[in-house]
């Protein structure tokens, strides 16, 4: 697991290259290198988790081929057989190492061997000089760009703080970006907050160079096996599948730790972990004082019942103004699941206990149907509006509140653009697919990378963790996409065939309890007299907003007033996401006495807020 960097037919000093590689550095703390040739660079910020002793990057085959990988390939030893066979040598066991005579074998379409979660970036100097950028299947790792067509120049980074530090790559707000934000929580799809500078689409493969310019190619969807008609067959199955690779997953020449919140899917995963691993560690997340929907005791059932040695990580909500700042800096984009915080905090102690490696359950809730949206929609009779309300529910704050919060300015640009809600209920009307199939791909091909697993690479890497994912293996992905509704929703709940899966390896409490986010009590945490409200006072204050024009100070202070006489998750959550909204602008777009061209400030110097 690394961070990777470099550029393309443009110009960088040796010390720009140093300070793309120091601004990404928590990602990769064990080694840093570059391979520079004419007119372009490839860099390296090594979290070594594979063979220790070897695996120096970038790797090498001969004077053209040049790689940076980030990421774990899961079937390197199969690969490595493979191609020692063909006459290649592989001087170590880094699962990386194969890469270079891989792509030598298969060109751009050696990504069809891979199995894992990866972005790679590889040199070809045999013909015409040609970056190819590869991305896996379900975008596990990000990888952001900057194509300058004029120029034809790229620039790229797993992380977009680290691209703002190369000198051409500026930092400007891309103007519909709060009401994408807004609508979804965070922006969807190839675009970021920041105009000019997308982020490659999951099982992507690029290919750039000076003849063709930047060519995008989208490798397609494996087909979904046949489905499981019988509810315990398919339950059978899903356990097996998971098992397997949850099995599979635990192989690190590191620590390997599990993330148990209390919840069904990472309660599994860590049942089925401490099944093969040696005195498996579990860890869980609450808060100091008293809290609505602590989780804690659901955890300890579990990591109990699994004979886990189990982790109880605290945090104290008054120190919640103190990291946010760097969650959001992290991030390098605004994400208004106020989870985030937690997560920072949470793979910062997972380090410190001596961890590099952690298993986690994301992804459950979208391959199987576990969110409310999906069973309302999935419930909605045939021919009633199914899907307002469903993109309603996505949204930090609901259609009729934007358009509220919105300036008169604002609100006619996204009136005449039209708003993201719009967009997204299109796509989803113009489906030709059924009703679970159009949700699902939706949830896993735009929702998922965007929101969930973006998030969940960089507040781990934040603290040079690796998370690894049995939910998005490909076995377990291509299953779950095959089954009918009928196995997923079931009256009252979702996830139908994984709580059946989970049958006799989970305590009856968690496999019992009503479904509740894993998330911050914020409705309970931003009330006045708290450190998190004075702080989003701060933040949210009637001069900050004015500078920026896109939010009305007054609506704000209605919000705040609801909140402290009438608290909600609706005001809740609508000061948390402005104030993330907020914060991220200061920090990369208009912070004082910055130049916008300037590189953001690292968290932790004194100004990072």
């Amino acid at each position: 697991m690394c961070r990777i960097f470099g550029h393309f037919d443009a110009q960088a000093t040796p010390h720009e290259l140093r300070t793309v590689s120091a601004v990404q550095r928590h990602g990769g703390p064990d080694s840093q290198a570059l391979a520079v040739g004419r007119g372009w660079a490839l860099g390296i910020n090594r979290l070594a988790i594979m063979d220790l002793a070897g695996g120096r990057q970038p790797y090498r085959l001969g004077e053209h081929i040049t790689v940076v990988f980030n990421g774990e390939i899961y079937n390197h030893a199969e690969l490595r057989r493979r191609l020692v066979a063909r006459g290649h040598r592989i001087d170590d066991d880094c699962d990386g190492s194969v890469l270079p005579a891989l792509y030598a074998e298969y060109g751009p379409a050696f990504t069809d061997h891979l199995d894992g979660m990866y972005a790679i970036a590889v040199m070809d100097l045999r013909q015409e000089p040609t970056l190819v950028l590869a991305t896996d299947d379900l975008g596990m790792k990000p990888l952001y760009y900057q194509w300058d067509a004029y120029r034809r120049q790229l620039h790229f980074s797993s992380e977009l703080p680290a691209l703002l530090s190369f000198r051409d790559v500026r930092a400007a707000v891309w103007e519909p970006g709060l009401d994408e934000y807004l609508s979804t929580k965070t922006p969807f799809g190839e675009q970021t907050m920041f105009d000019g500078i997308q982020v490659l689409p999951p099982a992507a493969t690029v290919q750039v160079n000076r003849s063709g310019g930047l060519r995008i190619h989208r490798r397609a969807v494996l087909p979904a096996p046949e489905p499981d008609t019988d509810p315990t067959a398919a339950a059978d199955r899903v356990r097996a599948l998971l098992r397997e690779e949850t099995h599979r997953l635990l192989l690190a020449d590191v620590p390997v730790a599990a993330i148990t919140s209390g919840g069904l899917d990472s309660s599994l995963v860590s049942a089925l972990a401490a099944e093969a691993a040696d005195a498996l560690h579990s860890f869980n997340i609450a808060y100091t004082g008293r809290w609505p929907s602590d989780e804690r005791h659901f955890a300890r059932e579990v990591a109990e019942r699994n004979g886990t040695r189990h982790h109880q990580v605290e945090i104290d909500p008054e120190s919640f103004p103190d990291l946010l700042p760097d969650v959001v800096w992290h991030l390098g984009q605004p994400n208004a699941d106020p989870i985030t915080l937690s997560t920072y905090a949470l793979f910062a102690a997972v380090r410190d206990a001596g961890f590099t490696v952690a298993l986690t359950g994301d992804a459950a809730d979208e391959l199987f149907g576990g969110y409310d949206r999906i069973r309302t929609a999935v419930e909605t009779p045939d021919g009633e509006d199914w899907i307002t309300g469903y993109v309603d529910a996505l949204a930090a704050v609901p259609a009729a509140l934007r358009t509220e919060l919105y300036t008169a300015e604002y609100r006619h640009y996204v009136a005449a653009r039209g708003p993201a809600s719009e967009r997204i209920a299109g796509e989803l009307a113009a489906s030709a697919g059924g009703r679970m199939e159009t949700l699902t791909a939706f949830e896993v091909g735009q929702r998922l990378p965007a929101y969930h697993l973006r998030r969940v690479d960089h507040l781990s890497m934040s603290a040079s963790v690796e998370v690894r994912l049995p939910f998005c293996q490909p076995s377990v992905q291509r299953y779950a996409r095959s089954l009918p509704s009928g196995l997923k929703i079931a009256p009252g709940r979702g996830k139908e065939v994984l709580y059946r899966a989970a049958d006799g390896l989970l305590p009856r409490s968690v496999l019992e309890r009503p479904k509740q986010p894993f998330t911050l009590p914020i409705t309970a945490m931003i009330a006045p007299g708290g450190a998190l409200h004075g702080f989003a006072r701060d933040v949210l204050s009637p001069a900050a907003l004015h500078r920026h024009g896109l939010v009305e100070p007054a609506r704000v202070d209605r919000l705040f007033d609801e909140q402290a006489t009438r608290p909600s998750d609706r005001s809740a959550l609508a000061l948390w996401s402005l104030m993330i909204h907020q914060l991220w602008i200061e920090q990369f777009c208009a912070a004082p006495g910055r130049k916008a061209d300037e590189a953001p400030a690292l968290p932790g110097d004194g100004t990072a807020a």
